[in-house]
């Protein structure tokens, strides 16, 4: 089975393919690697109820983001701006960076 966890990475801009919320964008807030989900910024936005406190008598209702599988979406190069798939690439010192299959890029900050 292959891994898409290395290709996405906290920070990355990214686009969803497919179900309810296909062709959003948004910057990964926070990868959840062992489960093969992340959080999307703006994305599969989920209703959280806070109970009342002393502080908060009345509770409060609440929007965040929900998890999404890692397979529903897609990275966008910074260069080209289209969604891409990812190749890696050994560079000469020895650090393994990501590289854009479109354009041929790194994506990677180095």
């Amino acid at each position: 089975m292959f891994n898409r966890n290395l290709e996405i990475k906290k920070g990355d801009l990214v686009v969803v393919i497919s179900g309810r919320e296909k062709s959003k964008r948004g910057k990964i807030l926070r990868a959840i690697p062992d489960k093969g989900k992340v959080i999307v910024e703006g994305v599969n936005m989920k209703t959280h109820f806070l109970r009342p406190t002393q502080d908060m008598p009345q509770g409060k209702i609440t929007q965040r983001e929900g998890p999404l599988n890692v397979s529903k979406v897609m990275l966008v190069c910074p260069h080209c701006h289209e969604k891409t798939r990812v190749s890696h690439k050994v560079l000469d010192d020895g650090t393994s960076v990501r590289v854009c299959k479109n354009c041929h890029e790194v994506v990677d900050k180095i």
